[in-house]
């Protein structure tokens, strides 16, 4: 059977394609961390235009915490947030560490954050996470290779008290990257690509911290619990000992807006429209909780897309249907195979602007399909301007990496991400698994 690993392959393209195009040696267009290859092939009405977002509500709103793209993550339309973290159920408040430059993620499930970006004195506080299936003892550390397409995160999972905003997820199973305290199996790093851990954290005048990812799962792997699946989970009885393992779906990264205590069904990302040629920075906001109160409502004629278990539906584009799609506010453009756009690194460099369309659907053919115009620009002329937020810049994309679990074997499979630039000038709605808005059941996306 064929188990797709939910978090491979789309939250840290951004990290990969961020990187490699902000300097570091190299061409500021290049991505090599990369290795990625949709008019419908039958007749849909087109979507009419997006509506304007609805009036903002204040910062202050106790659901809504400030999404900010710009230059401090030394990259392109990479959405941030700030959060707190504390040990679990402290009242000691000087124990807590704000975490600045937490990239937002639709395409991925958890708090994954940097151990440069903590204290020590944090980090000697925060819980270790044990009982692991495979652990006979019952009492080694979990530790984690969360793969994706530019590479691999490796590191504990621990447990904190994690505030977003005015919202807080107690006792919340996260993944602390890079603290050096296990040595990365053999496994992990011939399946995983590079070792993220090191490009991550503080640059200079730049700080990439981690990741909030508040995808459609509420744990990240859920095949896990049952399936042993290699360069996913261990358990660590010592520092150079690691063995995979399964681990309970209550011992998994998870989710922190499921965690919530109310508004946990689902957040919503709200950005403005960019001016003609891209901005040096935008402030949004991101939403918890979907009908839960007036501020996130969903429209009166919403387009909604129904996703599988991994949060993808399909999308038919140039005649395929590729059924690996998503959007994904963790990947920095659109992401896609077109051979007849040219290129520079894995960047579009069209001689012009295009004015392409693709069609959305359900892929259980639940609801009806809609036709969706995107622009797409030169990205190296784009970024010369040396702004942080651009809506129409793109990369070619080969394949999405898939386990197979019955060969045990990593396949790679078409995909297309529709990345940050379909955000701007939209509220997008991610719905979690088994929840419920009005009489539509998640997981499901909106716009």
């Amino acid at each position: 059977m064929k188990t797709f690993n939910p978090i491979l392959g789309i939250a840290l393209l951004t990290v990969s394609v961020a990187l490699c195009a902000c300097g570091g040696g190299g061409s500021s267009t290049s991505n090599s961390g990369i290795d990625w290859p949709a008019t419908p092939s039958w007749p849909v009405s087109p979507t009419p235009t997006p509506p304007s977002p609805s009036p903002s509500p204040s910062v202050g709103t106790s659901n809504t915490v400030p999404i900010v793209v710009d230059q401090s993550m030394a990259g392109v339309n990479q959405p941030a947030v700030t959060i707190t973290l504390c040990p679990p159920g402290t009242a000691n408040t000087s124990q807590c560490v704000t975490v600045k430059n937490m990239l937002v993620d639709t395409g991925s499930v958890g708090v994954r954050v940097t151990s440069s970006a903590l204290t020590d004195a944090l980090k000697s506080q925060l819980l270790t996470q044990f009982g692991a299936s495979d652990d006979k003892i019952g009492n080694a550390p979990i530790v984690q290779c969360a793969m994706f397409a530019s590479g691999y995160t490796w590191g504990p999972i621990k447990r904190a008290d994690v505030t977003i905003g005015s919202k807080k997820a107690s006792n919340l199973p996260i993944q602390v990257i890079g603290d050096g305290g296990y040595t990365v199996p053999s496994d992990c790093m011939s399946r995983g690509g590079p070792n993220l851990g090191s490009l991550l954290g503080s640059h200079g005048n730049y700080a990439f911290n981690g990741i909030v990812g508040i995808g459609h799962s509420v744990r990240d792997i859920a095949t896990v619990a049952q399936t042993l699946i290699p360069a996913t989970y261990y358990y660590c009885p010592s520092t150079n000992s690691c063995a995979s393992t399964r681990v309970p779906l209550a011992k998994q990264v998870m989710n922190p807006v499921a965690a919530f205590s109310t508004n946990n069904n689902g957040t919503i990302i709200r950005l403005p429209a960019l001016s003609a040629g891209g901005q040096a920075s935008v402030t949004g906001e991101l939403i918890f909780g979907v009908g839960t109160q007036q501020n996130n409502a969903l429209p009166s004629n919403p387009t909604i897309l129904a996703v599988d278990g991994n949060g993808f539906f399909t999308t038919q584009y140039q005649g395929r249907a590729i059924i690996n799609s998503a959007i994904d506010s963790g990947t920095n453009g659109y992401a896609f195979s077109d051979t007849t756009i040219p290129t520079t690194g894995e960047w579009y460099t069209p001689s012009g602007a295009l004015s392409l369309s693709a069609t959305m659907e359900a892929t259980n053919g639940s609801g009806s399909p809609v036709a969706v115009p995107f622009s797409l620009g030169n990205a190296a002329n784009a970024m010369a301007s040396g702004y942080a937020a651009y809506d129409n810049v793109g990369m070619y994309l080969t394949s999405l990496p898939v386990y197979d679990v019955s060969t045990d074997t990593m396949l790679s499979e078409e995909g297309f991400l529709w990345g940050l630039p379909f955000f701007y000038g939209r509220s997008v709605y991610t719905v979690l698994e088994n929840a419920k808005v009005g009489m539509q059941a998640g997981p499901f996306v909106a716009f």
